[in-house]
């Protein structure tokens, strides 16, 4: 089986390579903008008659798009999140109409929740800013392509390697500094921003185990699945159990009123309360969370404490 994975070099991306290039019998290849890609393409500019001519080549089977902006202007979250998947689309159906694609959205398309409530894939999609608004651009091109293809609407992931334009990676990175500096005792205070918001955590191994059964699935599949842990949790509660992890000692301190200057996150401003009912991935994919969170923050943890290196100090 030859699989394609667009976005590799990305957060979402490793891992889901990491995993297929486990896979018995699959050839993996990694298609991008970078120097060592096997399939040279990007869907942020290139015209679909330039995909399709690349995709021919390819031939692949399955076709996986881990391709994404988080951050940046709505120009880049435009280009991206909704003209990458309409012009990937284009391309499959003239140069691979029968591969499988799979699609990474995001869970920021439903908008806010309602505290208490899980939302399913057939709720209504109210995104409240740009990062959401282009995903769910995004979605609609792929659902609406007449190919064989799934949307996977991921939660909010944790593990190794998260970036730090997301909270679980910031501050991972910030208790890897004050464990440098030595403030990570009695004494030390954490400050962030406003932690009260609840999300729908999830490990991103087992976001690329779902990526794995949707790429080989047989038959058709539902043209959107949720990727989630299943239960909203307090984002304070994320940091509280990452900073015991870490072993920090000292006071987290939320500066209530802060926006978004610490605590949150652009892409899911104004949202309160996310969790996605999963019921249906698991129908489809006989796919359910594998990882716990305090396993996904050790992991977390274990991989930033070993990459940190503090200012002043040369990289090996």
């Amino acid at each position: 089986m030859r699989i394609l994975v667009l976005g590799a070099g990305g957060y979402l991306g490793g891992h889901v390579t990491e995993r297929l290039r486990a896979l018995p019998g699959a050839r993996v290849l990694v298609g991008g903008r970078s120097p060592g890609a096997d399939v040279a393409v990007d869907l942020a500019s290139d015209r679909p008659y330039l995909l399709a001519g690349a995709l021919a080549k390819a031939a692949p089977d399955a076709v996986v798009n881990c391709a994404g902006a988080t951050g940046g202007d709505a120009v880049t979250l435009a280009e991206v999140n909704a003209r990458g998947p309409a012009a990937l689309c284009a391309a499959l159906r003239e140069a691979a109409p029968g591969a499988r694609l799979v699609h990474l959205g995001s869970a920021a398309e439903y908008g806010p929740g309602t505290p208490g409530l899980r939302v399913a894939e057939s709720e209504p999609c109210a995104p409240a800013g740009p990062y959401g608004a282009t995903k769910l651009a995004g979605t609609v091109a792929v659902t609406a392509s007449g190919l064989d293809a799934v949307v996977l609407r991921v939660g909010n992931p944790v593990g190794a390697g998260a970036p730090v334009t997301g909270l679980p990676g910031r501050v991972a990175a910030l208790l890897a500094e004050a464990e440098s500096a030595s403030w990570d005792g009695p004494e030390g205070e954490l400050r962030l921003g406003d932690l009260s918001a609840y999300r729908d955590f999830v490990d991103v191994r087992d976001v690329a185990r779902a990526v794995e059964l949707a790429a080989t699935a047989p038959g058709p599949l539902p043209p959107v699945l949720n990727v989630g842990g299943g239960e909203a949790l307090p984002v304070r509660e994320l940091v509280r159990r990452l900073a015991d992890a870490a072993g920090f000692r000292g006071r987290i301190v939320e500066a209530v009123g802060d926006g978004n200057g610490g605590g949150g996150s652009e892409r899911s401003a104004r949202v309160s309360w996310q969790c996605s009912d999963i019921g249906a991935a698991g129908a489809a994919l006989g796919w359910a969370p594998a990882h716990s969170l305090d396993a996904s923050l050790a992991a977390l943890w274990e991989a930033r404490s070993r990459s940190f290196v503090p200012d002043g100090v040369a990289a090996p």
